[in-house]
């Protein structure tokens, strides 16, 4: 068995109400759910403003037999970096950080959001919030036209001088802060990781662990745990498949998710091509003792069908390591 709770992120079902989604998921056997900071799941101004909020939010989980370990903001937590700020950001951001749409101003507005965070974060009772930073230099990827490397230092100097306020705050608050390592952030594979923890050392910051951006990059997700597995707060269970057969390619070609041209796809956890076995063992060796959350982002298998299969699935796999050697039984000294 594993003391590691698994509960089910809510993010891909902000178009249900959670007192729905909380009663589906209490059915399927979750432990609990990691709130999404949209649509009804968790409101971040109703939590710092109303105390009540949070014990009605608490209440609503716990009628079914859930609990919540972590919440998550990764859509304001984008346009605190990001550039460019577009039509994209002002579709997926609340109307009060988007504003008039100017970028500084929305940058500003995202980072007391995310600020305040921490504190709904806090007030609810949990010390994990998973989300994005967004990025100044994701979109010069390509390198042409030419990047210097200055630019490149200061996309790491804009990003510590925006977050490491916000990340003051959940030191304050006791939260830890997991950035999810992703293509458009500012850690988005191995050596961005390396580059982003040297440049914010702050303790407030860490890591949500999802293999599934690593997998499609061709980054072994275990090599990752082995380099930087100290600094995982939160682990994301969601699986992808790589169809590199001379035509498609990673990058993707502007295609839809579920396009079989596409060079990749997100799966359900257990259904890709990701080694789960593995990166369980690497997170006993880590002694990680935090949420698996079920994360669904697969265009090919229904939610209501995935989300208590991959519970059974992350159960299997999710077994503590032994705490004894298995030849100790044969010794006479007992």
């Amino acid at each position: 068995m594993s003391r590691r709770p698994v509960t089910l992120f809510t993010g891909q079902w902000a178009d249900m109400p959670i007192e729905e989604l909380a009663g589906k998921a209490g059915k399927w056997g979750y432990d609990g759910l990691e709130l999404a900071c949209w649509g009804d799941h968790f409101n971040v101004r109703h939590a710092v403003t109303d105390p009540g909020y949070v014990k009605r939010q608490r209440a609503l989980l716990e009628r079914q037999g859930l609990n919540v370990w972590a919440i998550s903001n990764h859509l304001t937590g984008q346009a605190v970096c990001d550039v460019p700020l577009d039509h994209r950001h002002r579709d997926v951001l609340p109307p009060h950080v988007w504003g008039d749409g100017e970028p500084e101003g929305v940058r500003a507005r995202a980072a007391a959001e995310m600020a305040d965070t921490a504190r709904a974060a806090a007030a609810l009772g949990v010390t994990r919030v998973n989300g994005f930073t967004g990025s100044s230099i994701w979109y010069m990827l390509a390198g042409f036209p030419p990047v210097s490397a200055e630019t490149i230092d200061a996309g790491y100097d804009d990003f510590v001088e925006r977050w490491t306020p916000i990340l003051d705050v959940f030191q304050s608050e006791g939260v830890v802060f997991g950035l999810e390592i992703h293509p458009a952030e500012i850690a988005y594979d191995y050596w961005t990781t390396e580059r982003t923890l040297d440049a914010m050392k702050h303790p407030a910051f860490g890591i949500n662990f999802d293999p599934s951006h690593l997998h499609w990059q061709q980054v072994d997700p275990v090599a990752f745990l082995e380099g930087h597995g100290d600094r995982v707060t939160h682990v994301h269970c969601k699986d992808a498949t790589r169809r590199l057969n001379g035509r498609n390619g990673i990058i993707a070609s502007h295609l839809p998710f579920g396009d079989p041209r596409r060079g990749w796809d997100f799966r359900t956890v257990g259904r890709g091509g990701i080694d789960w076995e593995e990166i369980m063992r690497a997170l006993n060796r880590l002694g990680y003792d935090g949420p698996l959350s079920v994360e669904w982002e697969d265009v090919g298998l229904d939610r209501e069908t995935a989300a208590p299969e991959a519970l059974r699935f992350v159960r299997s796999v999710a077994a503590e390591a032994s705490d004894r050697q298995f030849d100790a039984a044969f010794s006479t000294n007992r």
